[in-house]
């Protein structure tokens, strides 16, 4: 999986076949479900239930199918708004939560990955707000 910087959902799209090198700026992560990640952050930064955002749509499908491959999915502002106003402090707190949350799930991801994923999540959509774009993800 990758999170990649896009101006708008048909850029972000053209990485369904490409990849997200080398057109954007991203970042990797490995082994874990970035849908249920990211439905799992936003509910831990912002509040709601998991349940409510699948029911809204969240995440939004771009381009692709969720069952069949490559998939690419935006992020939502308010995730996207939670991430860039967090403090370090609270962006830990989440990372240890969500740690908590997968192992519950019996799935084991270290508090300092964690930590690092949240983090430099949290950096780029700050970088991409600054440069008014959007955070997308690409999954493969």
């Amino acid at each position: 999986m990758s999170i990649i910087v896009a101006p708008d959902d048909t850029s972000a799209s053209l990485a369904l076949q490409s990849g997200p090198e080398p057109a954007f700026e991203s970042l990797s992560f490995g082994n874990f479900d970035p849908e249920e990640a990211v439905l799992e952050w936003e509910c831990l930064l912002a509040g709601g239930s998991f349940e409510d955002l699948v029911e809204a749509g969240e995440p939004r499908i771009v381009a692709g199918q969720d069952n069949d491959g490559c998939v690419v999915f935006a992020l939502s502002p308010r995730l996207s708004t939670a991430l860039a106003d967090a403090e370090h402090a609270r962006l830990r707190d989440v990372a240890a939560s969500w740690t908590r949350l997968r192992a519950e799930d019996g799935e084991v991801i270290g508090t300092e990955i964690a930590d690092a994923i949240v983090g430099d999540l949290a950096a780029l959509v700050s970088s991409a707000r600054r440069q008014n774009q959007s955070i997308y993800c690409w999954v493969a």
